[in-house]
């Protein structure tokens, strides 16, 4: 009887043991899917981008060159050809257009033509001259005659200098009938056509440098002072990834009077044959030595003990308090210089409520 009710106590026993043990199992399981199951605290997160402090300005501009070339003939004439057009490029020598050279050969013709009497009379002058000079030195002419002698050989000698002169001249003028380019460039006007008279120093074809090109563009009053200092970038709308280093050449001394705009011409040293006349392109200006900063919100601020930090996020959902150097503040921005990385993702709402224990899950907006 007595055995029987140990047995009947210990099997109470071990059926009590069994509950608890279960009791406590299904405890741990619900632990582990309500841990399972409960979301990282959602936050909505800004990424840091540093910029440089002043943003840049752009301004349309187009390609031009330095320096553009009216040319002309040296001699007046009827135009005999054109021999370029225009978008044509050209060489140092190269004939761009020819005069008729019948009347500039006559000229010539007559020119050497008085040469040669010149050289006679020069000869003749010059032994007349000698032989007075002998005739005196014997005493058999007057001091009279050797003067007149003398002087019809001066005035011979002259003649032939200018008869000399005169043929070079007119040489010269006949190879001033042929146009020619004294510069390597291209053709941007043509003004003149065959059989058309001109007069001499009229234009006849403009030549473009290829050598030299400079972007053209209105800068603003406001922006002159960067201009003169600042750094300056030109990109063409052909190429806008491609970008070609500025210098600036020369800035108007006034605005225009109908846009308050100054002109200012921005020298391409490194412009090559891609760069043509003509193109439109984007000239940017920025000051010089910029730091760069980042802009956030001032509600990802934490501040504590007087230590300005940034709630940053990894990618696991963990968060990290990181002290930042901040160089200013303005209406509705905190400027930061440093103490994150580029690219970091900084909690921007709510940063006195976390904790960095916690995970936290990114969201693009924040509804309730």
């Amino acid at each position: 009887m007595f055995a029987r009710h140990i047995l009947s106590s210990y099997s109470k026993f071990l059926a009590g043991l069994s509950l608890a043990a279960v009791a406590i199992a299904l405890t741990g399981c619900n632990e582990k899917v309500a841990e399972k199951a409960a979301p990282g605290r959602p936050v909505l997160v800004a990424t840091v981008q540093y910029k440089p402090e002043s943003p840049e300005r752009s301004f349309v501009g187009t390609i031009k060159p330095r320096i553009e070339t009216d040319m002309g003939f040296r001699v007046p004439g009827k135009v005999a050809k054109r021999l370029v057009e225009v978008g044509q490029t050209v060489d140092v020598g190269q004939p761009l257009a020819t005069l008729d050279e019948v009347d500039l050969k006559l000229q010539a013709e007559q020119s050497e033509a008085e040469f040669r009497a010149a050289t006679g009379v020069q000869a003749q002058a010059t032994a007349s001259e000698q032989r007075a000079r002998d005739l005196r030195a014997k005493g058999w002419t007057t001091e009279a005659q050797m003067d007149q002698a003398r002087a019809a050989a001066d005035e011979a000698r002259a003649r032939f200098n200018r008869a000399e002169r005169s043929v070079e001249l007119t040489r010269n003028s006949l190879s001033y009938a042929t146009l020619v380019a004294d510069t390597r460039g291209v053709v941007t006007a043509t003004l003149i056509d065959a059989g058309q008279v001109v007069a001499a120093g009229q234009t006849a074809v403009r030549v473009a440098r290829v050598t030299e090109k400079e972007a053209v563009v209105a800068i603003p009053e406001t922006l002159v002072g960067r201009a003169k200092q600042g750094t300056a970038s030109v990109s063409l709308w052909s190429e806008p990834n491609k970008k070609y280093a500025a210098k600036l050449r020369e800035i108007a001394p006034a605005a225009d009077p109908a846009t308050r705009t100054y002109l200012a011409k921005f020298s391409l040293p490194d412009a090559g044959d891609s760069v043509s006349l003509g193109m439109t392109a984007t000239l940017t200006l920025a000051d010089p030595a910029t730091s760069s900063v980042a802009r956030l919100p001032l509600s990802a601020l934490y501040s504590q003990g007087g230590n300005p930090s940034l709630y940053i996020v990894d990618d696991k959902g963990g968060v990290t308090l990181k002290a930042v150097t901040v160089k200013s503040y303005e209406s509705n921005d905190v400027v930061i210089s440093g103490g994150v990385d580029e690219g970091s993702k900084a909690v921007v709402l709510g940063v006195q409520k976390l904790d960095p224990a916690q995970k936290v899950r990114v969201v693009s907006s924040l509804s309730f």
